[in-house]
């Protein structure tokens, strides 16, 4: 006779029925199962994280708490997640993390069974934590359009890059217009840059359709705005930078995979920051440098924008080297000098004291370009006017960057930010002689 049982925490409505069912099967003993309730997301977490092993989580799939980011969370601990919908809720919960769900009125044999099958009893001598399991977020293979990060540091015209390289790619006839311009800066530009007299929806608005559920392609395509002289659509940033703190981090990612998902090249304009935990040892920071972070570990291109001037120079040779120690292989980081100089001198010498700065000659990998935006006047009347980039304008970066992509093939997906465990397979870590059994084994 086993003492096994299901440790299960419970996250419900207040005046949920299935919730109080549970709590009296457990504690008349009905069902081998130890119900244990929180009040609120926040302990969800906790426990979670506490120590204690637990078979499987609960959830009341009406709560607002309940999302990607919570079901992931405990799916990473080792948690089985198991959902309640409420009648007539269509979302697809497996697709959002879930491993199962249960219909409202579920019986005590139907809660068994979903727990027999995909949770795991625990030995009440032997509760001790155990490694965690796969992450929950489901990612399904499917076709992923290119996608280009625009970085620089402030002041160099990275936005306006962006919008122009936007432009060309939408004219190459392998995207046929089908091409997208992200906003993902904190301090977004590309709103005042279109003349955008509505500032709903945004990336907000994305991002919290992602939170919960998986928005088709034509729900996604209809968050952006058609930018219809330059043949892209638009996606508008955050309204104020300190609205980054509503964007989580499986929900971003899930957004920013929906993005590729509609259209055949995604161009995102980001913020130069990439500092995170690791080298900061704040959560906070990496909090606020998510987007950034999330779309340049992803790239298939990273453009790196500087301009012709000392302070130009001395940024972009600290942000290469920013891009590389963040993982960007050099082969895929373009050099774009913005309002560059006209004579093949000045841009030889940029290009020499770049390569120096960079130590690019000493590298295996060394970053491409640069390549050269010249100054012209009317960028702000375009703007204004949300007229056509001059060829002068699109041409240089948008060539390079077609060429990189077809030399370079689809970058491998990085890990996620929320570090998950990565499978071991059998022999990576040695094994024991024959004649040296573990006690544990040797007395099996």
């Amino acid at each position: 006779m086993t003492d096994d049982r299901y440790v299960v925490l419970g996250f419900a409505h207040v005046r949920s029925e299935w919730s109080t069912e549970v709590s009296r099967w457990s504690t008349m003993g009905s069902i081998p199962v130890e119900y244990v309730k929180c009040v609120g997301a926040d302990e969800v977490r906790a426990r979670a994280a506490g120590g204690r092993t637990f078979s499987a989580a609960l959830v009341d799939g009406r709560l607002p708490a309940v999302d990607r980011d919570l079901l992931a969370g405990l799916a990473a601990a080792g948690i089985a997640v198991v959902v309640v919908p409420t009648a007539g809720d269509g979302r697809d919960w497996e697709a959002l993390g879930a491993v199962a769900t249960l219909p409202e009125g579920f019986d005590r044999a139907g809660l068994l069974g979903v727990l027999v099958e995909h949770a795991r009893p625990i030995d009440p001598l032997h509760d001790a934590p155990e490694p965690p399991g796969p992450s929950g977020l489901h990612v399904l293979p499917a076709w992923r359009g290119r996608l280009v990060a625009v970085t620089g540091r402030p002041g160099v015209g990275g936005s306006t890059v962006a919008a122009a390289l936007t432009q060309r790619l939408a004219d190459d006839p392998r995207h046929g217009g089908d091409a997208l311009l992200a906003d993902l800066c904190r301090r977004a530009h590309q709103a005042l840059l279109h003349d955008a007299r509505d500032v709903v929806p945004g990336v907000q608005e994305l991002v919290e359709a992602h939170r919960t559920g998986r928005p088709t392609p034509e729900q996604v395509r209809a968050t952006c705005f058609d930018v219809a002289p330059r043949r892209y659509r638009l996606l508008l940033g955050l309204r104020k930078p300190r609205d980054w703190a509503s964007v989580r981090p499986r929900a971003f990612e899930a957004a920013l995979d929906g993005l590729r998902r509609s259209a055949r090249i995604l161009v995102a304009d980001v913020d130069d920051d990439l500092e995170g935990e690791a080298e900061t040892g704040s959560f906070d920071l990496q909090d606020r440098n998510l987007m950034a972070r999330t779309v340049v570990a992803s790239a298939d291109v990273v453009v790196a924008v500087a301009t012709p001037t000392i302070t130009g120079i001395h940024g972009v040779v600290g942000l290469l080297d920013e891009l590389r120690t963040f993982g960007v292989p050099g082969e895929r980081i373009l050099v774009v000098v913005n309002r560059a100089p006209r004579t093949a001198r000045a841009r030889s010498e940029i290009t020499r004291v770049v390569a120096d700065l960079a130590g690019a000659a000493d590298r295996p990998d060394p970053h491409v370009g640069p390549v050269y935006v010249p100054e012209r006047r009317g960028i702000e009347a375009v703007h204004r006017d949300l007229g056509r980039f001059p060829s002068a304008v699109a041409d240089p970066p948008g060539r390079a960057v077609l060429e990189l992509l077809d030399r370079l093939g689809a970058r491998d997906e990085p890990a996620s930010e929320a570090t998950d465990p990565v499978p071991i397979r059998p022999g990576e870590l040695g094994h024991w002689s024959d004649t040296e059994l573990p006690d544990a084994e040797a007395g099996s």
